[in-house]
């Protein structure tokens, strides 16, 4: 069924569901690495593998317990308390004009509602107030909330007025942890209205400046989380006139529904792309540790298979053997690294690996196998011409030989230096890794979601890696 017969909930549902089976596929793989770490007394490496094991299981029970987490940032004095404490319709974090009053990220938990009362998606929804990016000495806080941004799903951007350069280069760096952004222009109530809308339609120009991805025209939203008191004039009933001070409610209506319209179109999807962005950092992390000291073994290990099949390839007359002892070099190199990086893997798995190297390729080994087969069946031929007594046939067999030898171990040195790159990310490859199902998620949003405005990126990023 194509995605525009699927509806909107089901097909989240089912991102959800291949999330939680990768992420369950990555521990389990993960988690045999425990045994060689702990025998060979490596504490160090078991502890960092611990580390990443916890960090997956962190990531699964959050898409047992699907919380879409929206981050607020900005710079002091922009307002972000106060639109967090908006949205949530009481105040509940502290705000004021001293510049710093948050002095460290706190969360808020929040059930959205539509106007009819009914819960959004069954998803609760985690406000995330950082401290602000530019303060004095602060820069201990502000990379704290840097790192809060690569946990969120979604980021709320609050500004005051017209971007300045900081601004601009906050928004540039919270573009790479490669989340939706959505921009709130906060304290329109102190600007004239002309001046309010040249203000909007400049953040709305930012498409320009290089963050168009991450950041389009319908992601910017005008909001008074906390107007000023304004004076108003009271009549009393005996006819004097006095003047009092009152406090407008807040304007956050446009913000509350553009939030409305991402959690529940795009939560569950969001979240899961989350999941599984932190679950392949996780599993690079693994790689690097596995690697360490293993490198030049792998390397001995890929050569000695390259050799070993060049050398049965040559002295083996019969064409269709030499086709099938190589795949056999071929399976068994596979395993043998694996077992070197401590990854037990079946004969089922290894035949998977090699069919997922073989294919993307670019048709290069598929030439290679061909040519080798090609130069099987001539070398067949000149030793069949040998045997018959015609002298030409041993050297035509000779030259025959030595060439499929060679392109036989090159192919085999191919294989095992794609299966080492394959092992060491773990299984990010094949239908259930990370990799496979950020592309699946992202081949399914619709073209004008907040997920779609991401796809650019992440998929530059999966080529990037692979």
């Amino acid at each position: 069924m194509t995605k525009d017969k699927l509806p909107c909930d089901k097909r989240q549902e089912i991102h959800i569901n291949r999330a939680r089976s990768s992420i369950r596929q990555a521990m389990s793989w993960y988690s045999r690495l425990r045994r060689p770490a702990h025998q060979s007394g490596d504490v160090k490496q078991l502890a960092a593998l611990m580390t990443q094991l916890e960090r997956m299981g962190a990531n699964l029970k959050k898409l047992e317990e699907p919380i879409i987490r929206i981050a607020a940032f900005g710079l002091v004095s922009r307002g972000k308390s106060a639109v967090v404490n908006a949205l949530l319709g009481q105040k509940i974090l502290p705000t004021g004009p001293i510049h710093g009053v948050t002095q460290w990220p706190r969360s808020v938990q929040w059930v959205p509602q539509l106007a009819s009362g009914e819960k959004v998606n069954h998803l609760v929804v985690e406000l995330i107030d950082t401290p602000g990016l530019d303060e004095v000495e602060g820069q201990a806080r502000s990379q704290m909330a840097r790192e809060v941004a690569a946990q969120a799903d979604l980021i709320l951007f609050v500004v005051a007025g017209d971007i300045t350069r900081t601004e601009y280069e906050a928004l540039v760096e919270l573009r790479q942890a490669q989340k939706p952004i959505i921009l709130a222009f906060n304290k329109i109530d102190l600007y004239p209205e002309q001046d309010r809308q040249a203000i909007y339609r400049q953040l709305q120009n930012l498409g320009g400046m290089g963050v168009q991805r991450l950041l389009s025209a319908q992601d910017i939203v005008m909001v008074a989380a906390e107007p000023a008191p304004v004076q108003v004039r009271v009549e009393l009933p005996d006819g004097r006139v006095s003047y009092e001070w009152e406090t407008p409610p807040p304007q956050i209506e446009e913000l509350l529904l553009k939030i409305l319209e991402i959690v529940t179109q795009e939560g569950l999807a969001l979240i899961a792309l989350n999941a599984l962005t932190q679950v392949r950092d996780a599993e690079a992390k693994i790689a690097n540790l596995t690697i360490q000291g293993r490198q030049t073994e792998a390397e001995k290990l890929i050569w000695q298979f390259a050799r070993y099949k060049g050398l049965a390839v040559a002295v083996n007359p019969i064409a269709v053997l030499d086709l099938l002892g190589g795949v056999v070099t071929d399976l068994a190199l596979i395993r043998a690294l694996a077992r070197l990086y401590g990854l037990p893997m079946t004969g089922y798995e290894a035949g998977k690996l090699w069919q997922q190297i073989l294919f993307s390729g670019g048709g290069l080994l598929l030439s290679e196998i061909l040519s080798g087969v090609m130069l099987g069946m001539g070398k067949s031929a000149a030793a069949v011409g040998g045997v018959t007594g015609d002298g030409a046939g041993f050297s035509a067999y000779a030259g025959a030989a030595i060439t499929q030898a060679t392109l036989a171990g090159y192919g085999t040195l191919r294989v095992g230096q794609a299966a080492q790159l394959y092992l060491e990310n773990g299984c990010t490859w094949g239908s259930l890794g990370p990799d496979s199902v950020i592309r699946d998620i992202l081949s399914q949003v619709d073209e004008d979601s907040a997920c779609a405005r991401l796809r650019e990126d992440l998929q530059q990023q999966l080529q990037q890696l692979n």
